[in-house]
């Protein structure tokens, strides 16, 4: 590289107009992505496991393995299924464009 060409990290760079930097963020949250309904539903899946396990290493409560994984299927499950509606129920009132 000569001494006359600038280094590319030092290039000037145009400013991206207002409306290129809303479009280009990507979600409607200032730049964040939004969490997903499946990524809340397990991470919330592994703290109760974690928090049984202690529970029944404590020996503050004698916990069925069958039981325990059944109960927390079922919640799982639900907490999909409820999130999954919310989340597109959300996505329809965003797509309306006020047209008939």
């Amino acid at each position: 590289m000569s001494s006359y060409e600038p280094a590319p990290d030092t290039a000037p760079q145009p400013a991206p107009s207002p409306a290129d930097a809303s479009h280009s963020a990507g979600s409607r949250h200032g730049g964040e992505s939004p969490a997903r309904v499946g990524t809340v539903v397990w991470g919330l899946i592994v703290l109760a496991l974690a928090a049984l396990i202690i529970i029944g290493q404590l020996g503050i409560v004698v916990l069925n393995g069958t039981y325990v994984l059944i109960g927390l299927m079922i919640g799982a499950g639900a907490a999909l299924v409820v999130g999954g509606l919310l989340s597109a129920r959300g996505r329809d009132k965003e797509s309306t464009t006020g047209k008939s």
